[in-house]
């Protein structure tokens, strides 16, 4: 499936517009990688568990939205757009959010 965050996939035609699909994932931090990542933010540098954690939410949100699209009969999404966010007293928890158009295009 072609997946894009522009309007339009050069050199295919949309041939019909499917709809509005999302995705969406929350995820947990635990306590050793807000450990470490404090470390992390006193001493400086990346913090690579919680790329990690942003990288498996935003892919999973991805996997879920072309899911949706499938079920639709699209072949491509455009238009996508991701979100994050961190939910909870303490903002512990962390949501991303993809959403786009699910279309079905043909080459030109």
């Amino acid at each position: 499936m072609i997946t894009t965050t522009t309007n339009s996939v050069e050199g295919h035609k949309v041939v019909k517009y499917l709809g509005i699909v999302t995705g969406e994932t929350i995820i947990g931090a635990n306590i050793f990688r807000d450990f470490f990542a404090g470390i992390r933010d006193i001493i400086g540098g990346r913090s690579g568990s919680y790329e990690q954690v942003l990288r498996e939410a935003k892919d999973t949100s991805l996997m879920e939205m072309q899911q949706q699209a499938m079920a639709r009969g699209a072949n491509a999404i455009i238009g996508i757009d991701l979100d994050y966010e961190t939910l909870g007293a303490d903002g512990g928890m962390l949501m991303v959010t993809a959403s786009g158009t699910a279309v079905y295009i043909e080459s030109l």
